[in-house]
């Protein structure tokens, strides 16, 4: 590490993620965030502290050795810090876009409580791209095949974690999707500006070249039944990591006009099936010129209020019942989304979707708020003030105020049990399920959570896999998971 006081670092200014000019790339799906230089990374790597109780690895949830990969940053050792993250997280190149780094690495940074973190999350992108951008790649090393094999339920950031481990370790694994493409809800559900689909298919060849295999088009419970999985196709272990599918619905009149979607259907026509590509088939209103509202404070509402924009629409506003202190969307979408043109609402609740005589929406009927005592979740709870209701005119109305668990699985399978909340219970230190066998992680076992959150999930089941499949100890009375 180069030598500098900590007077000097502490003088130092944190080097901030560069960005496209928000008139420009509100007119297109090219990512907004531009990547540190070489020079860039090197000076924001030399305010580290260098602590010798680095706070910030407990902050990651993959436990990710943060402080010696920024080490190797400062004195240019890419490939060195590389291989530090890689011993913790097979998909840095995603990880460094999309995970909330302000309330997890970074939160955790002793300077955030008097100067401004290290962009540990700006650092982990720039590694990863520089060693894909110029072929660093380290060559998979052989690992003698266990003799195991396991299947995983699911490719995004949970099954991925999974999957990454397990193939180390020797295991056969293949990977179940019910989908055309793999990546889950890292290629459905991010839009292309903020996650590049080209990054998330280089982390899964690389899932590939070290043995995972994966099925498309495969519907667990449906085309096979988890019972099958460990029978008649022979898996050892199943690791279920579905998401939370399932979107939230305001339950309010109007929600089944024509112009009405939920996040899910909205992103996953843009992203999955390509309806921001000109020409295409992909059934979608024409947002030219149209006036849109969205409904929800969080990260996949900041995305369905953008996605439109660079789909021609003439006005975009986020409605929130809330104030933005409240928001829990990352400050950087939101600082975004500002700077591109997007309208925010606060304290507002929709009463009623409006529509006219042939089914189409054209309005939202709102309820201003008021912000009262804490909830369950710390936020101020919104409170209607009596009498204030306006009409706001809109054509196309997206909801985003939340998923919960894919009911799928155990509404097919007899042996998962769930909590009350829809989830699957699991003993929380191990990813366990209360089937022989089957352990679950991610979204499904909490609910909608962080990418970051879900990978971490996934590598506490991989390691409880490994420890089954070697003593074929089961415990049939696992700690449920608190959600």
């Amino acid at each position: 590490m180069i030598k500098v006081s900590r007077r000097a670092l502490l003088k130092l200014d944190r080097i901030d993620m560069p960005a496209r000019d928000p008139l420009e790339r509100a007119t297109c799906f090219d990512e907004v965030n531009i990547g540190l230089t070489p020079e860039e990374a090197t000076v924001e790597a030399m305010r580290c502290l260098q602590c010798k109780t680095p706070t910030c690895i407990d902050g990651c949830p993959v436990n990710i050795q943060i402080d010696q990969f920024i080490d190797r940053v400062a004195v240019g050792d890419i490939r060195g810090a590389a291989d530090v993250i890689r011993m913790d997280s097979l998909l840095p190149a995603i990880c460094g876009r999309v995970c909330p780094q302000e309330a997890q690495c970074e939160g955790a940074c002793v300077l955030d409580k008097k100067h401004k973190p290290i962009a540990i999350g700006h650092l982990e992108r720039y590694v990863a791209d520089t060693i894909r951008n110029y072929g660093l790649e380290p060559p998979v090393e052989p690992v003698e095949p266990s003799g195991k094999s396991v299947a995983i339920v699911g490719s995004g950031p949970a099954g991925l974690a999974c999957a990454a481990d397990l193939a180390k370790s020797g295991h056969r694994v293949r990977v179940f999707e019910a989908l055309h493409k793999p990546g889950g809800v890292l290629i459905y559900g991010i839009p292309e500006f903020r996650l590049p689909k080209s990054i998330v298919q280089s982390e899964i060849d690389g899932l590939k070249e070290l043995g995972v295999e994966f099925e498309m088009n495969a519907i667990i419970g449906r085309t096979i039944t988890m019972e099958e999985l460990l029978t008649e196709e022979g898996f050892d272990a199943v690791f279920v990591g579905v998401g939370a599918g399932l979107p939230r619905f305001l339950n309010i009149e109007g929600e089944n006009l024509i112009g009405v979607y939920s996040a899910n259907e909205f992103l996953t026509r843009v992203n999955l099936m390509g309806a921001f590509h000109e020409n295409t088939e992909t059934p979608i209103l024409d947002l030219t010129g149209k006036r849109v509202v969205v409904f929800g404070g969080g990260n996949t509402a900041m995305d369905s209020a953008r996605t439109p924009l660079r789909l021609g629409a003439g006005e975009v506003r986020v409605a929130y019942r809330r104030t933005e202190a409240e928001m829990p969307a990352r400050v950087e979408e939101i600082h975004h989304a500002k700077e591109e043109g997007i309208v925010f609402d606060f304290l507002v609740s929709p009463l009623e979707l409006l529509g006219n005589d042939e089914g189409w929406l054209t309005g939202v009927r709102f309820q201003r708020m008021e912000l009262g005592e804490p909830d369950d979740s710390g936020r101020r709870r919104p409170i209607p003030i009596e009498g204030d209701v306006f009409d706001l005119d809109a054509d196309v109305a997206i909801v985003a105020i939340g998923n919960s668990p894919n009911p799928l699985l155990p509404a097919t399978e007899p042996h998962l049990k769930q909590t009350r909340w829809g989830t699957l219970e699991v003993d929380e230190t191990t990813g366990r399920t209360t089937m022989r066998g089957v352990f679950a992680g991610g979204d499904i076992t909490t609910g909608g959570a962080t990418v970051i959150l879900a990978m971490g999930a996934g590598r506490v089941a991989a390691a409880s896999i490994n420890e089954y499949l070697e003593t074929g100890v089961w415990s049939e009375t696992p700690e449920p998971a608190l959600t």
